[in-house]
């Protein structure tokens, strides 16, 4: 039951719940408990123990957000994980609803899914996974052949423009200039790495992903996770089957998924035999000798998303010097400052640890 404020009463645990929540479940619900669980940086999380009307027990997971991108964050969530489940089930944990309530201070937007009891210690067999992502690519199709989403979803609280493009390199570049402007929101202007931007947007994606789609080659969207990591990926304790969570999907060029991969805080997914595995399943894209200047390319997306949540982390530097490497290969620019292989990362094999912690 609720009071008058619209709060659940009367459960057990240390998470208030709002009726807003027990409404997307299913009808005759009994709310038993709410618990804060797990970590997240932007959002606060829960465990919510029910017994639905015909008398079993189920376990909900439950995700709160607030300011800036928290409405496409839930939002883009429960329709980013409904595209996965449809397309390869049992990849992500069920999405049960999302929706919204005064908290009494600020409007606060939540997702509702199904709990699973996770380890987050042990890498995922790769096999396993890799067959999955490359099923959840190749059969996650564009409902209009096009790249981008139906709504607006987010890569870690960062909301992505993903209006409907034909072409690919249009359609990176929305994302590429959203993380910029966050970045610079975040850390303020820097007119040597402003340069090197707008040379990245001027001259190297026309050129690195435009590649991907004249002289006769085609690349068709796939359906993506959108921020693939480690702490993205457990493995359930009950069934040992691997699960992804807290997607912000979009239909893109299925490597975009890797970028991340190659970032400082990759602690297993930089190992060859993920990819190596992967493309088994699905070739790189032609042109094949510019696979991994594309996954450069990519990594600068989530390198950016970093440097704008976390102000002063190296990701800002890293980012820059990999832009500089792709301005110097295909769109030299005198004006520009020079790559430095000492500041590369997969030069050197620097791994930085990503740290987050559960907001209050």
């Amino acid at each position: 039951m609720s009071d008058s404020s619209g709060w659940e009463v009367d459960v057990e645990g240390n998470f208030p719940l709002h009726k807003a929540v027990v409404e997307v479940m299913p009808s005759g619900t009994k709310i038993v408990s709410a618990a804060s669980s797990g970590i997240s940086a932007w959002t606060k999380t829960a465990k919510i123990s029910v017994i639905l009307e015909d008398g079993t027990r189920k376990r909900y997971f439950l995700k709160c957000a607030t300011g800036q991108g928290a409405r496409p964050l839930v939002e883009g969530e429960f329709h980013s994980v409904s595209a996965i489940d449809a397309v390869v089930p049992g990849l992500v944990p069920k999405a049960a609803g999302w929706g919204q309530y005064d908290n009494g201070e600020t409007q606060e937007y939540f997702f509702l899914g199904d709990f699973h009891d996770m380890d987050f210690s042990a890498a995922p067999d790769p096999e396993y996974l890799m067959s999955q992502i490359a099923d959840l690519h190749r059969k996650g199709m564009s409902p209009n052949g096009l790249f981008g989403f139906p709504i607006p979803t987010v890569c870690g609280k960062m909301e992505r423009t993903v209006i409907w493009e034909k072409s690919w390199a249009k359609s990176f570049t929305h994302q590429l200039k959203d993380v910029i402007k966050y970045d610079n929101e975040t850390n303020g202007q820097w007119l040597e790495y402003d340069a090197a931007c707008q040379q990245l947007i001027d001259g190297v994606i026309p050129r690195l992903l435009g590649a991907l789609q004249s002289d006769g080659r085609e690349i068709t969207p796939a359906l993506i996770h959108g921020d693939l990591w480690e702490r993205n990926i457990g493995i359930d304790m009950e069934t040992g089957e691997t699960i992804l969570f807290d997607p912000g999907s979009t239909y893109a060029h299925n490597e975009m998924e890797f970028g991340t991969w190659r970032c400082t805080w990759a602690f297993y997914f930089n190992s060859p035999i993920y990819m190596r595995l992967y493309q088994r399943h699905v070739e790189p894209s032609e042109p094949v000798d510019e696979w991994d200047d594309r996954n450069r390319l990519y990594s600068i997306h989530p390198y950016l998303n970093d440097s704008a949540g976390h102000p002063g982390s190296l990701s800002r530097q890293i980012a820059y010097n990999d832009m500089l490497f792709l301005c110097e290969k295909y769109a030299p620019l005198d004006c520009l400052e020079k790559y430095d292989p000492d500041k590369d990362v997969s030069v050197t094999g620097a791994y930085v640890p990503f740290a987050m912690k559960q907001l209050g």
